[in-house]
């Protein structure tokens, strides 16, 4: 699972649920518990199983509801498939992305990984942060999906987690009090979204 499914399974939560209505909602939730044994938000987040629950509802009309609620959220910023460039629209998503580039901290831990990924401690001493407010901030980032594990190492015959930056780059857009963010992925962070992999957005 990549941060940025995590990221958007809130939203996306709550999308489903505007477009489909809370009665097929408990449907779709009820079967994706008895099929995998996962709530909705947790199938959000391994789409691919969602995709099959909301397949066995809809048929060939599943195409149209994915592609409904995703564009609530994101579309495709550019025609280049090399840049892969996207508009996030959704205001909630884009309130975490601004709350993290507002506390410094947690800006700097972003940078940090956005370059490559690393453990816990070379964040901190790379950010220069004290361990319990930065163990805080890491966290708080990860429960975000702005940055997520991507491998573990070992380091004293103990496996230690490597973090990464859940996109490569990041531009915040102010136009007539509409507030967008575009993120750009990197070919691993797409193939790492069940999301992407099962849409093809």
């Amino acid at each position: 699972m990549s941060g940025l499914d995590h990221l958007l399974a809130k939203s996306l939560n709550e999308i489903i649920e505007k477009n489909l209505g809370a009665k097929t909602v408990k449907k779709i939730d009820d079967r994706l518990f008895e099929k995998f044994g996962l709530s909705i938000t947790q199938a959000i987040e391994e789409f691919d199983k969602l995709d099959l629950v909301l397949r066995e509802f809809f048929g060939k009309g599943a195409d149209g509801i994915e592609k409904k609620i995703f564009e609530n959220i994101f579309h495709t910023k550019s025609n280049k498939s090399k840049d892969h460039w996207y508009t996030l629209s959704d205001s909630y998503v884009n309130s975490v992305i601004l709350q993290a580039f507002g506390d410094l901290e947690k800006k700097k831990i972003i940078e940090s990984v956005s370059s490559s990924p690393k453990i816990i401690n070379d964040i901190l001493k790379d950010c220069q942060l004290p361990r319990t407010s930065g163990y805080r901030k890491i966290n708080s980032l990860i429960d975000d999906g702005l940055i997520y594990q991507t491998e573990q190492i070992v380091v004293d015959n103990k496996k230690i987690n490597k973090y990464a930056c859940a996109f490569s780059n990041l531009k915040i857009n102010i136009e007539k009090d509409k507030l967008t963010v575009d993120v750009q992925l990197s070919d691993s962070d797409i193939l790492k979204s069940s999301i992407f992999q099962t849409i093809q957005i």
